[in-house]
């Protein structure tokens, strides 16, 4: 991943509607970076072609990169979280309704006039992250009246919820007015659009999910093991799953808040990662969060070149390949040991 990475990097820089070269790309970040150290780099105005380039690369692609690793690791932690508290590789916060839940309330947050990305920044995640938090609530309380938390009881929950939570947004869409284009594209997943405004709006909330979930390894060791054994380690089992579905509510609020709900990151993801490196989370946090950057990097770089000038939502790319991956992982783990909710 430290190669990996920075690679998906200078290639999403470098390639788009404007080819700029390899060494033009990391020239430009020198010189960006060697200005705001104050360490350095051109003395007057930039001459016309630095200024063309530094426009492209710092205003338009740069803001975009890094929005695009901050979600596709969100998305991804969130769903490492998921699975490790209900023991089910199949669980993401697409499934289990947190995603539509925060399409709900960054929707509602459009309809409101509240900016999705602007000086007012907070409004539309928090909205977000009370619907995808209210969501996840509403289906963890369901499957608790049915007779305990299984894994069936909570995804059929969150099939449940996730139907509700889209039928209101449906409606909301319905009444929206001239903000239906707007919300129609959003709700398709992507970065179009994307400014440093838009970093600003999700950094925050994505940082206070990561902490919430990375103080937590030992017990998501603890809870993928079941609530006895994570007992017997010292573990409290239900304080430790709702504040871990808190963290990662909070991370799909933020994303689905700046970037729309795009779905199957989480899922696939922290599934590749594990039979990497193995089920120990200290391990597969730091894995999914680069290889979640890596592949939303990616996704997104060929959303947008591949009917360049025109983009392909990215939400769309994700789910081409993340349908087939959701079949192969049903299909390997096999239906009694999927209800059964085993590892």
């Amino acid at each position: 991943m430290l190669v990996l990475l920075p690679a998906a990097v200078l290639l999403a820089m470098a390639v788009g509607s404007v080819r700029i070269g390899v060494g033009d790309v990391v020239r430009t970040l020198a010189l960006a970076l060697a200005r705001v150290l104050g360490t350095g780099g051109q003395g007057g105005a930039p001459a016309p072609d630095q200024e063309v380039l530094e426009t492209i690369l710092l205003r338009v692609r740069l803001p975009r990169v890094i929005l695009s690793c901050l979600v596709g690791a969100a998305l991804a932690l969130a769903g490492t979280a998921f699975q490790a508290v209900f023991r089910n590789a199949l669980a993401d916060p697409y499934i289990l309704g947190a995603s539509s839940g925060g399409a709900l309330g960054a929707a509602a947050a459009v309809i409101l006039g509240l900016p999705l990305a602007s000086a007012g920044f907070a409004a539309a995640p928090a909205l977000a992250f009370v619907g995808a938090l209210a969501a996840v609530g509403i289906a963890y309380w369901l499957a608790r009246r049915a007779g305990g938390v299984s894994t069936l009881g909570l995804l059929l929950a969150g099939v449940v919820v996730g139907t509700w939570a889209s039928s209101l947004l449906s409606l909301l869409i319905y009444f929206s007015g001239r903000f239906l284009a707007q919300i129609v594209f959003w709700l398709m997943g992507g970065f179009g659009g994307t400014s440093w405004w838009s970093v600003a709006a999700a950094l925050p909330y994505m940082v206070a999910g990561a902490a919430v979930i990375g103080l937590r390894v030992k017990d998501l060791n603890a809870l993928s093991l079941g609530d006895e054994t994570a007992l017997g380690l010292g573990v409290d089992a239900e304080r430790s799953r709702r504040t871990l579905i808190a963290g990662a509510s909070l991370l799909t609020a933020a994303s689905v808040a700046v970037s729309g709900p795009i779905g199957f990151v989480g899922l696939m993801v922290p599934h590749l990662v594990r039979t990497l490196v193995g089920a120990d989370h200290w391990h597969v946090l730091p894995g999914s969060a680069a290889a979640g950057a890596v592949l939303m990097l990616l996704a997104d770089t060929l959303a947008r070149t591949v009917i360049a000038p025109a983009e392909v939502p990215v939400g769309i790319v994700t789910a081409l390949f993340g349908g087939p991956f959701f079949l192969w992982v049903l299909s390997r783990r096999g239906r009694g040991r999927l209800l059964g909710g085993g590892r």
